[in-house]
């Protein structure tokens, strides 16, 4: 999408961001060897031509996403009340709502990648018979070996009713080996009473992976078969916390793909989304996630 943040007066600045896009962006910025694909669907308009120029330009490849004639990209606007943030969103005829437009396309996007990451947003975005292409998609992958990570990021006014979105998130959580979800967005969508029992939840789910993200709360993880803490880190310069949990996500997920356990992972996860907060707009520079994920950094220090 195309991302509109407020600056000095009336001034605001476009770049481009989204939720897994956030994500995919720190494991771009962590794995710089490695390939990454951001799979969607464009528009053929200047705007969508700059987005495709801004992915290639930082090392991101679109795989075989498709080009829509007359789409465009969706757009929104970030507008902060300290440091909390809040969104205002113009996405109905968005080009991403087609990124399953063309089935065999998609299939090729997925092949062979080690790891595919999807969020609940994504598939509220699309129609009933492109999110079930979609979740077929990623079924076909993960039998393949590819490992699939998931953050269901429920956003209410993107779904008919809380029961319809159970349902399309509880079958993604069918095709899912990672799961990612933030308490608060559980809390809403189920009515969890506790992060402990977003987890028991998800698990009873059959997901054998999960951290369930708290702001600046502990997250709890699961990993091979035990429940442990992970203390957040807190970013004593915040300025905008708009791309933290996604930052965390590719975090969290970069440290998983480079050999370290659930709670390590979630250590660099935090490091990393307390980085994301200090600057405005979700997008952080590639040096300063780099630093955050190894620690390096002196700005976020630990709650």
């Amino acid at each position: 999408m195309l991302e509109l943040s407020a600056s000095d007066g009336d001034a605001w600045r476009m770049g481009y961001a989204g939720d897994t896009l956030n994500t995919l962006w720190a494991l771009r910025a962590l794995l710089p060897e490695a390939r990454c694909d951001y799979v969607t669907a464009f528009g053929d308009d200047q705007f969508s031509r700059r987005q495709k120029d801004f992915l290639d330009e930082n090392g991101i490849s679109t795989g075989a996403s498709p080009v829509i004639a007359g789409a465009r990209p969706g757009l929104y606007a970030i507008t902060l009340e300290g440091v909390e943030r809040s969104f205002t969103y113009w996405r109905a005829d968005s080009a991403a709502r087609q990124l399953a437009s063309d089935p065999a396309a998609l299939d090729k996007s997925l092949s062979g990648l080690r790891l595919a990451y999807v969020s609940g947003i994504t598939l509220a975005i699309l129609d009933e018979p492109a999110r079930r292409t979609l979740l077929t998609a990623l079924a076909k992958a993960r039998a393949d070996g590819t490992i699939i990570a998931f953050d269901p990021n429920y956003r209410a006014r993107l779904w008919a009713s809380r029961d319809y979105a159970q349902q399309e998130i509880n079958a993604a959580l069918a095709v899912s080996d990672i799961v990612l979800p933030t308490f608060p967005d559980e809390q809403e969508l189920y009515g969890d009473a506790t992060p402990e029992l977003t987890m028991q939840r998800v698990a009873d789910a059959g997901v054998t992976e999960i951290v369930v993200k708290n702001g600046t709360e502990d997250a709890l993880v699961l990993f091979d078969g035990k429940v442990s803490r992970s203390p957040a880190s807190r970013a004593d310069n915040a300025v905008d916390t708009t791309g933290a949990g996604d930052s965390f996500n590719g975090g969290y997920l970069t440290a998983r793909l480079s050999g370290h356990n659930g709670p390590e992972a979630a250590g660099h996860a935090h490091r990393t989304a307390a980085a994301v907060v200090c600057v405005r707009g979700a997008l952080a520079p590639f040096d300063l996630l780099r630093a955050a994920f190894t620690g390096e950094s002196a700005a976020p220090s630990a709650a």
